[in-house]
């Protein structure tokens, strides 16, 4: 998979870790890059060793599609802020948008609008909301956070408008599709939710390592003024980038009402923090331009983890999962700093 450096970077060079990357490196010692990815995969086998080893049937393999499917949305979701933030941009308006998706959505649906309108109206409406927040960041030199600052004020606010109380969803279309299951065993399953947010993974995966758009992004989180001068087309993957964030969100929108077959102006409250924390558990660099797909997937699985653990220990309170994903930011932002930190240190050597 390919990932990008904090410098210019060759759109035809060999992927960083192979080829003539690794020349002078001793074949045991691991990419730095590939460090933080490690460490996720290190603390995820750790974790769910310890929850096999301490609770009874902790170890049954639907606990581990469970995480899956409690967290199908916000994987879709991750996905996007990982463009964002491999660009060094932050978004967020994500849960705001999730809000949006089930409130319109639910409403749309019990006036009686065809599922096959609504749905591609959503994921509409979220891309549009992405798009415009890029043009902005972009041609007005806004600075992310405060651009979608204001789109998570305006899509929460339109949410509410549209309606405070919480719609319950009983179309035909949406029922069955939430009620859909693939079944591998007697009670080993996973939801429909599930196969939708493992194809948008993959898609995004082949899109940042195979082809010129994720060098592109790779390339503008590196420097972005660098990728200008090299005659890139950072305007319209910067917003593109937004974009992808945007269909993400309202794409997970829809998941999480077909998890939850309501639509809610309040619904995804915190989930834009949520979708950070499991981009930077999964290794992606906050400053942007280094990172990869796979480790927010371990992200997003980590976070689902420490909510099972805490469900099956029973006694605590589920604020122990704040306390937790706390301290575990805390924890990769500082592996971060030493990683990019020794990399600068033998740049300059």
């Amino acid at each position: 998979m390919t990932s990008g450096t904090n410098s210019t970077v060759d759109l035809e060079a060999p992927e960083p870790g192979t080829g003539a990357s690794t020349i002078g490196r001793n074949p045991w010692q691991p990419n730095r890059q590939h460090i933080p990815v490690l460490a996720t995969l290190t603390l995820l086998a750790f974790m769910y060793g310890l929850g096999v080893v301490n609770y009874e049937g902790f170890g049954d393999i639907q606990v581990v599609l469970n995480v899956f499917v409690d967290n199908a949305f916000l994987l879709v979701v991750a996905v996007g802020m990982t463009f964002v933030i491999l660009t060094g941009g932050i978004d967020l308006s994500v849960g705001a948008v999730v809000a949006l998706t089930t409130t319109l959505g639910a409403t749309l649906l019990n006036a009686g609008w065809p599922a096959y309108v609504v749905l591609p109206l959503l994921l509409l409406l979220g891309t549009t909301l992405g798009v415009s927040m890029g043009a902005v960041i972009h041609y007005f030199k806004v600075e992310p956070f405060i651009a979608t600052l204001a789109g998570m004020f305006l899509a929460r606010g339109i949410a509410l408008l549209i309606n405070r109380n919480s719609i319950p969803i009983d179309n035909d279309f949406w029922v069955s599709v939430a009620q859909q299951r693939v079944r591998f065993d007697k009670g080993v399953f996973i939801s429909s939710s599930v196969i939708v947010a493992l194809a948008v993974v993959l898609v995004a995966a082949l899109v940042l390592a195979w082809t010129r758009f994720g060098r592109v992004v790779y390339a503008i989180g590196g420097n972005a003024d660098s990728a200008l001068l090299m005659g890139l087309p950072v305007a319209r993957t910067r917003i593109a980038v937004y974009g992808i964030s945007g269909f993400c969100a309202s794409l997970g929108g829809v998941l999480y009402s077909f998890y939850t077959l309501s639509g809610y102006s309040l619904h995804a409250n915190g989930l834009e923090l949520d979708a950070i924390a499991a981009v930077v558990i999964g290794g992606v660099l906050l400053a942007g331009g280094s990172g990869y797909l796979f480790g927010t997937v371990l992200g997003v699985l980590v976070l689902g983890l420490i909510q099972t653990i805490i469900t099956f220990e029973g006694t605590l309170s589920s604020w122990w999962t704040r306390i937790v994903v706390g301290v575990l930011l805390f924890a990769f932002i500082v592996l971060q700093r030493v990683v990019t930190g020794k990399r600068a240190v033998r740049r300059t050597d």
